[in-house]
């Protein structure tokens, strides 16, 4: 597969994939490529950067291993000081932050949908940052 940048004549950018570049030039001369603002089927390749993937053996940056530090700081500092309260977090959120339970900082898992419900509701929320330890 190979991803091309394409732009239109009134200068929409967009892209598209296609099995090779003899199957780009296919549809396009066919009108299957068309661009998802006007319409047109005048489409052309638009100059790319190469994607060229990093060494494996470069430096990182010490902005980025900074960075790392201060993330790994923060969710020391909250597991240290704050309860895990599992996939109960949305639930225990709540509860404090009605006054139903006593007032302490608290983390576990939320889905999205929890969490967005939580800051809706104007209770705070934060995810904790994942770091490269912590896999995908």
């Amino acid at each position: 597969m190979i991803r091309y940048d394409l732009i239109c004549p009134k200068g929409h950018g967009f892209d598209g994939w296609f099995r090779d570049s003899d199957g780009f030039d296919a549809q396009r001369a066919s009108g299957v490529v068309a661009c998802p603002v006007c319409g047109s089927v005048e489409i052309a390749k638009q100059l790319m950067t190469p994607g060229i993937p990093s060494k494996s053996n470069a430096a990182p940056d010490p902005r980025v291993k900074e960075l790392l530090e201060a993330m790994r700081g923060m969710r020391e500092k909250v597991m240290a000081e704050a309860d895990y309260v599992g996939d109960r977090f949305a639930e225990e959120a709540r509860r404090i932050h009605y006054e139903e339970a006593e007032m302490r900082g608290i983390y576990g898992e939320a889905t999205f949908e929890e969490a967005k419900a939580l800051l809706e509701e104007g209770i705070s929320v934060a995810p904790m940052p994942r770091l490269p330890e912590d896999g995908n």
